[in-house]
């Protein structure tokens, strides 16, 4: 199968990139190399004869019509995403630009494309979420596929946008498309201004670990590989039209996950210990959602797929790539807004 994937040079991007060349996929990466992007990420696999790049915007039709005409991909996987919560605060148009504007110039892509070729019953459209635009929830409850809408930040509102395109494009013209809703992913080759990373560097550099509020916030916690090993689950398996919510199963207060990273630290680089001393509390971001949590019913049932990585195993391995990897990190370091506090808008 040859597969389009949008974003592919990001922190999901490039894992799926990697574990769908592994099972023997063409890829063609198609990213517009902004701020977060890295193609240290995907290195290995970049002298593949599997793997091809194509350094293009999502919002640029006539690069899109060019690289369908080009490549041909049996299907598109969209992962190209501003995904920065914080950063959306401090400004929204670029979420809008991509998120909205350029899901919307690559579904007209996509089915101009499907159209001239004949509308091939094997193409897909796998359209890639977060479990951001169901809004926030209680102490109790999950996220169902049935869940109603109720993005609370530029981010999840412009992700809910997108999503309501892919579904109309589906229903309207008949596009096969598919979609996903992930809870937070986490592990290997993180960009560092998202909290795992940030938590590591800070904790290594012996600064101030920030944590909003009062760290009671309670997030779903997934490793980025088992994500990429849903995603192409869901790619080859799932049913036309349906949405597959994906979760860690990993229930974790921010302020949990934080002494979990300092506790790791402590035995790996007992230097600074304990690293937990670091812990800052800082303002809340503004509408910062109190939990989230995923229902995996539908996934597990319909496609036998369930995720391999408790948090306290993939926390261990995203440390210890983090420890083994300070060049990848060092690199970023300048990159735009990264230590800095964003999102107090």
């Amino acid at each position: 199968m040859k597969l389009l994937v949008t974003g592919g040079a990001g922190f999901i991007g490039s894992a799926v990139v990697r574990l769908a060349v592994a099972q023997g996929h063409s890829v063609v990466n198609l990213d517009a190399l902004t701020y977060a992007a890295c193609l240290e990420n995907v290195a290995s696999v970049a002298n593949s004869p599997l793997y091809a790049f194509e350094h293009a915007d999502i919002s640029d039709r006539a690069a899109l019509d060019r690289i369908f005409a080009q490549h041909k991909p049996d299907a598109v996987m969209h992962l190209a995403a501003e995904s920065h919560v914080d950063r959306s605060i401090d400004g929204p148009g670029a979420f809008i630009q991509t998120n909205i504007t350029g899901t919307y110039t690559l579904l007209e892509a996509a089915r101009a494309y499907w159209q001239g070729a004949g509308e091939p019953d094997g193409f897909r459209f796998h359209h890639i979420s977060t479990d951001e635009v169901f809004g926030s929830l209680g102490p109790t409850g999950q996220f169902t596929e049935d869940t109603p809408y109720d993005p609370r930040s530029p981010y999840s509102a412009s992700k809910a946008a997108s999503d309501h395109l892919v579904r109309a494009w589906g229903e309207t013209y008949g596009l096969p498309i598919i979609m996903t809703n992930c809870s937070n992913n986490y592990g290997p080759f993180h960009f560092p201004e998202k909290l795992v990373p940030v938590v590591i560097l800070k904790a290594l550099a012996g600064q101030p670990i920030p944590v909003y509020g009062d760290g009671a916030n309670v997030r779903d916690w997934l490793f980025v590989e088992d994500h990429a090993d849903a995603l192409l689950t869901v790619l080859t398996k799932g049913a036309l039209g349906r949405s597959y919510n994906i979760g860690g199963e990993n229930e974790v207060s921010n302020l949990e996950l934080v002494k979990m990273i300092c506790a790791l630290l402590d035995d790996r680089h007992p230097s600074g210990a304990p690293h937990a001393d670091l812990i800052t509390f800082v303002t809340d971001r503004p509408g910062h959602d109190q939990r989230y949590a995923i229902n995996p019913t539908r996934i597990r049932t319909e496609l036998n797929w369930q995720p391999s990585v408790t948090v306290e195993e993939g926390l261990a391995r995203t440390v210890d790539w983090y420890l083994a990897n300070e060049d990848w990190w060092r690199a970023l370091q300048n990159r735009h807004g990264v230590g800095e506090r964003l999102g107090t808008a």
